[in-house]
């Protein structure tokens, strides 16, 4: 059981020009969605970049990434990318990290980078933290995690965990990942926001999504919009998950969700 209100985000890194991007910006703020995030791939827009140019088409929107590699990146340049965002944003940024996503080490190679071992990643990520938030105190982190390391970093350093699993996973190995959190965490539990992306949501994804994501499991939400709702409610107070992004494929398709549970 957890008292965090419900929040949204969705997750976009392509767009054809600015107009296209600051429009969808734009539409993911009527919607109601609280963030627009944007993941960081080679295959995709530049994370800081595409979030100052959304946050500039908004007023209220919070923009993220969802989420940074770090070993991509020296910890002195993420806190200098991120406290200007936070400045210049008014403080709507939020700055997502993880420690590498499995293909990040191509893009690191590309980018001229040592990758690292998964300790050295780790390592890497923690200093980032520290280096940002010697430089913006009040900036909001979020980790990806899903191994025991990276769940303990979290737990001491985060303000809100998501939950880096399949979207096949189900809700019975999610609550064994948040039970280790809890141990983990300690007093520090009850503060942490949890989250969760879902890969496709709606009450007829299309067959690409299905059979690319599979049809079952805690990252495919399928059913009208009450019956939705009534799934994230429960999920709220067996498994403590109050921050919910999704693909932004989808976004129209979730509206009626974040309509009945944003801020409640």
């Amino acid at each position: 059981m957890t008292d965090h209100p419900f929040r949204f985000g969705a997750v976009a890194g392509q767009a054809p020009d600015a107009d296209a991007w600051t429009g969808l910006a734009r539409r993911v703020e009527s919607l109601g969605y609280s963030t627009l995030l944007v993941p960081d791939t080679l295959q995709t827009l530049s994370p800081f970049t595409a979030a100052a140019v959304a946050a500039t088409a908004t007023t209220t929107l919070r923009v993220g990434t969802f989420v940074l590699s770090a070993p991509n990146r020296t910890p002195r340049a993420v806190a200098w990318e991120t406290v200007t965002l936070h400045k210049l944003t008014g403080g709507r940024f939020e700055l997502g990290l993880g420690a590498g996503r499995p293909d990040a080490e191509r893009d690191a190679a590309a980018l001229g980078v040592r990758f690292g071992t998964p300790g050295q990643r780790i390592e890497r990520l923690s200093e980032t933290i520290d280096q940002t938030l010697d430089a913006a105190k009040d900036v909001r982190i979020l980790v990806a995690a899903a191994g025991t390391k990276l769940l303990r970093l979290a737990a001491r350093k985060a303000d809100t965990v998501a939950l880096g699993v399949p979207p096949q996973t189900t809700e019975e190995q999610v609550a064994a990942k948040l039970d280790e959190l809890y141990e983990l965490a300690g007093d520090r539990f009850h503060d942490l926001e949890l989250g969760m992306n879902l890969a496709c949501a709606g009450a007829e994804p299309p067959e690409w999504a299905l059979s690319r994501f599979g049809r079952t499991g805690t990252g495919i939400l399928v059913g009208t919009p009450q019956e939705m709702a009534d799934t994230l409610l429960r999920r709220r107070d067996h498994l403590g998950i109050s921050y919910v992004s999704v693909n932004a494929q989808f976004l129209d398709a979730f509206a009626p969700v974040v309509e009945r549970l944003a801020g409640t």
